[in-house]
Formats: C-alpha cells, structure tokens, sequence
C-alpha cells in the first residue's frame, strides 16, 4: 500500500447530520414543507450527489422544485455552520493521516462535493488536519462524472502516479464504495452516523481507522 484515499468530507468528520440540518434550513427558506428526519435521510443516502436527491426528492412527490436553488441554498447553511461549529476529526483519522505521512505514503481526499464545502471543513480541521498537506485532493470540478462513477478516483490515481492495487479507499456511504471498487481500488467501510445502518455488502467494515489495519 502506497497511497490512503479519504472518499469523502464525512470520512474525516462527521458532518452528516450538519447536512441533514442544512437540507432542512434550505427546505423552509424556499417555502418548501419538507422535513427530513434522521431515519428518511438515512435511506436517502443510497445515492449521491445533494442536488439530484432534491430533485428525486421533489419528483417523487410530483412536485416542481428549482434543485439547484435549493442546493445552492443548502450549501450555504453547511458550509457557515461548519466554519461557526467545533468540528472534530472521527476517530482514528489524525493519526492514520499523519502515521501514512510519516511512513512515506501518499494520502488523497477523493470527493465530488464542491470545492468550497472542502474549504470549509478544511477551515473547521486546520488545526488538527491541515488539508494543504494533502497530496491530491479531488472535487467536483476535476472530474465529469459524480460518483458512483470511477472518475473521481481515476483522477486520483493519474494525480499521484499511483495504480488501484497500491491504494485503499476509505468511503462511509454505498456510492462512494461502488466508485472505489469502479476504479480497482481495494476499499474499506467507515459508515457515518447516518450511514451505519447501510447494507455494505462484503465490503469491510470498521468503526475506527488505523493505519496497520487498512493494509489487512
């Protein structure tokens, strides 16, 4: 194992239910009288991607909702909570990250969310986990297709002059495993707090992240 690739915002912190809270926000903003709870998010979360789970969302109901609007909207409300909230790295992410640095790997944050929700939980973590020491960070403007598309991690593995085999994915939702496993790279289940209820198949799953133990 050469590189560790975080999958996603929520692999270093928990930030899933600060989401949740910001659809909610969003929600009432444009006037829409959509609540999600935590159980109706959970089962959400079996697809990527903010904005299609919005308009999904408002078709299934077969109501006509400006999907970008109210992502651009939630976006917002996440990105000032996480920057106004003590926001803290889940367990055993600092010191997987910096035990990989020590030990000469490469170490990759491989997302399709938005730069700017990246910057801010970068912000959130600056003291713990400065994001500048990581070696490729992925957002949704390097690559043409969300996950689960390989794209993201395609791009990762170009960036790094890595192969699939020498990397390991760690991802807490079901398109981020599927995105990993699209592109050859060998991935490990570090479910959210709203994603541990989740089916991950034969995917391995873990509570917390170790280095020695991702090379298992």
């Amino acid at each position: 194992m050469t590189a560790v690739l975080f999958g996603s915002i929520s692999t270093l912190a928990d930030t899933s239910e600060i989401q949740r809270d910001a659809f909610n926000r969003a929600f009432a903003e444009h006037g829409l009288d959509w609540t999600w709870d935590q159980e109706e998010y959970a089962g959400l979360l079996g697809s990527n991607g903010g904005r299609d789970r919005v308009a999904d969302y408002a078709a299934s109901r077969g109501e006509q909702v400006d999907a970008d609007a109210v992502h651009a909207t939630k976006s917002r409300f996440y990105q000032e909570t996480l920057r106004s909230t003590d926001v803290q790295p889940r367990a055993g992410v600092v010191e997987t990250f910096r035990a990989a640095k020590e030990q000469g790997h490469k170490v990759g944050l491989v997302t399709t969310t938005s730069g700017e929700n990246i910057a801010a939980l970068g912000d959130a973590l600056a003291q713990v986990l400065p994001f500048g020491e990581f070696d490729v960070v992925v957002d949704q403007s390097k690559v043409e297709a969300r996950k689960p598309d390989a794209a993201a991690y395609t791009y990762a593995l170009e960036q790094l002059g890595e192969t699939a085999d020498d990397a390991v994915a760690i991802e807490d939702n079901l398109g981020g495993v599927e995105s990993a496993k699209a592109a050859g790279v060998p991935v490990v289940a570090f479910p959210n707090g709203n994603t541990v209820t989740h089916d991950f198949g034969d995917t391995r799953r873990v509570e917390a992240l170790d280095l020695a133990d991702l090379r298992a």
